[in-house]
């Protein structure tokens, strides 16, 4: 049987776009089979180009939110510029904008403006507080975002909160910027008619700080800052092992406490002693718990104490760094490692988690140099040479 195409095959999305919100959205259309075409600064392009240059060169933040995708670098100040772009969307699926607020709107690139002007357009308005609202124009990074939404407030030691080590309100409002495109294309495909759809930054991350949320809410306290340790469980923490390294272990009830006690601690009484056989018990004695455990596990290298956790049938895990990530067993036993394209060569990237079994492989273009394609585009819609050597001449495209 032949395989199914990419259930993005043939839709169309440009993207005025920077950073991580908007650009790891797309990249997930673009590895899904769409095109992605993406409009850049003449000046520099998407700023993310120049966060740093660890991956030979070129920014990590880059390389990871831009695969796939077509660059064309063109002035949206200058009217010839925004009139490109104009001329990209009329033939567009999809358009793409994390602006800054109001940027989009004074340049008629706002998802209501454009699907007025186009209805079967589904258009992405991606910001960081939303449209309204007394923050409607504060600015929004990341980590002020994770802040504004409380998670640094649940993560790190109970003397110190810290951010998480990943952006993670930028990947949030990207993965509901890529569900909400999704679900406007299946709306289409029954109406015909796209529409506006908005996502912001702290709405998205407010709905991932469900469960602290809720029982803040509904129990009256915030959970505790409890480092890698859960506030309501024990043990559930990392400890060390003999050789430096470090085992992660989760105990969910009793039952598996009984069996911790029996077949790692050598202590099978423990499972039945008032001070530690309940959950309740041992989150009150935690600072005994995790010293029984610890002493344990202390005594074992990392490999024995993980075929001991796993002998027991308890949930366990090793404390990886990076390096160690990028040669995890698991990825290279699923085949997860491709490489990609960029200006600087091949550039090892992992497959995106969603498979789709019986179809196409997720096409995982190459990284574009900055106006990689802007001729070809100009190309696209319309423009003589004489015209394409007036933009480049006067700036506007490059």
């Amino acid at each position: 049987m032949e395989p199914q195409p990419l259930p993005l095959s043939g839709v169309t999305v440009v993207a005025v776009e920077q950073a991580v919100a908007a650009p790891f959205a797309t990249r997930q259309l673009a590895d899904l089979g769409a095109r992605v075409i993406k409009v850049e600064r003449i000046d520099g392009g998407d700023f993310a180009r120049g966060y740093d240059t660890a991956a030979r060169g070129l920014a990590s933040h880059f390389v990871w939110c831009n695969r796939g995708k077509e660059s064309i670098a063109v002035d949206l100040k200058d009217p010839r510029g925004l009139d490109v772009v104009r001329r990209l969307v009329r033939d567009a699926d999809v358009f793409v904008q994390n602006l800054a607020q109001g940027a989009a709107a004074r340049l008629g690139l706002d998802a209501a403006t454009l699907c007025a002007a186009h209805p079967r357009l589904i258009a992405v308005d991606i910001s960081g507080y939303g449209a309204g609202g007394p923050y409607a124009d504060k600015r929004a990074y990341d980590m002020l975002v994770q802040c504004e939404a409380g998670l640094v407030s649940v993560t790190g030691t109970p003397a110190q909160p810290v951010k998480a080590g990943i952006p993670a309100a930028d990947i949030a409002a990207a993965m509901y910027a890529f569900s909400g495109v999704l679900a406007a294309l299946v709306r289409r495909g029954v109406t015909g008619r796209g529409g506006p759809v908005e996502v912001s930054m702290l709405e998205s991350l407010a709905e991932w700080m469900g469960h602290p949320l809720h029982h803040t809410l509904h129990g009256g306290t915030a959970p505790a800052r409890t480092g890698l340790a859960h506030a309501v469980i024990a043990p559930y923490d990392a400890y060390p092992t003999a050789d430096g390294g470090r085992v992660l272990l989760s105990v969910q009830n009793d039952r598996e406490w009984r069996r911790l006690a029996e077949q790692v601690l050598g202590r099978p009484e423990l499972g039945t002693d008032p001070a530690f056989a309940t959950n309740a018990a041992r989150v009150a004695h935690r600072e005994r718990t995790d010293e029984l455990v610890g002493k344990a596990l202390g005594a074992l290298g990392t490999d024995e104490a993980l075929a001991r956790l796993e002998g027991a049938g308890l949930a366990c895990a090793r404390l990886r760094d990076l390096h160690e990530v990028a040669d995890h067993p698991q990825l290279a036993a699923r085949e997860r490692w491709r490489e990609v394209g960029s200006p600087v060569g091949p550039l090892r990237a992992l497959l995106p988690p969603i498979t789709l079994p019986g179809g196409d492989a997720a096409r995982m273009g190459d990284v574009p140099a900055l106006g990689e394609h802007t001729e070809e585009l100009l190309r696209a819609v319309g423009m003589t040479d004489d015209e394409i050597a007036a933009l480049r001449r006067d700036g506007v495209a490059a």
